[in-house]
C-alpha cells in the first residue's frame, strides 16, 4: 500500500493566496524557505521551539515568512535566518514567540539592503531601525538584523 501523501504542506499554487495571519508549522516553512533559496541555522542544531539555542519556525506567521521572501526577492542578497520562534526572544504582542518576528545574519549585502530604507530612530535597547516599504522594521542587534512584520 502506498502512503498518502503529508497534507501539511500545500501545493506551491495555493502558498500565495494565504492569509497572513495564517501560523504555519515547521515543516511548512522549512519547504517554502528551501523552496525559494532561503538558509537557516541554529546554535544547537536543530528546529525545537521550546529550546533557545534552536532555531523554529512553529507557529510563524505566514505574513512574516512572506516578508522574508519579498525582502530576499528585492534584496538579491543570500539570506540566513538564524531565529525564528524559539524561546529565549523579549515577549509581547508582536514577539518571536507570536510569530511576528525573524531574525537574519548580517553581512554586506543585506547590511547595504536594509540601510537603504529610511532610518526611523533607535529602540530602547539602542537598536537602529530601518523601515522597508512594505512596513517591516529592521533592528540592527549586536550580531543580527532582528526584523518585525506586522
Amino acid at each position: 500500500m502506498v502512503d498518502a501523501p503529508d497534507q501539511t504542506v500545500p501545493p506551491r499554487s495555493d502558498i500565495k493566496d494565504m492569509p497572513a495571519s495564517i501560523r504555519v508549522d515547521q515543516q511548512f516553512a522549512e519547504y517554502v524557505l528551501r523552496a525559494e533559496g532561503i538558509d537557516w541555522r541554529s546554535t544547537g542544531n536543530c528546529s525545537d521551539a521550546s529550546i533557545p539555542t534552536c532555531t523554529s519556525f512553529e507557529g510563524l506567521r505566514w505574513g512574516s515568512l512572506k516578508g522574508l521572501l519579498v525582502f530576499a526577492g528585492e534584496s538579491g542578497c543570500e539570506i540566513t535566518v538564524t531565529g525564528g520562534t524559539e524561546r529565549g526572544h523579549a515577549g509581547g504582542q508582536y514577539s518571536h514567540e507570536n510569530g511576528y518576528k525573524l531574525d537574519i545574519a548580517t553581512g554586506p549585502c543585506v547590511d547595504r539592503a536594509v540601510t537603504r530604507y529610511p532610518f526611523v530612530g533607535v529602540r530602547g535597547d539602542g537598536a537602529k531601525l530601518y523601515r522597508s516599504p512594505t512596513g517591516a522594521i529592521f533592528a540592527r542587534e549586536s550580531d543580527h538584523w532582528d526584523i518585525l512584520f506586522r
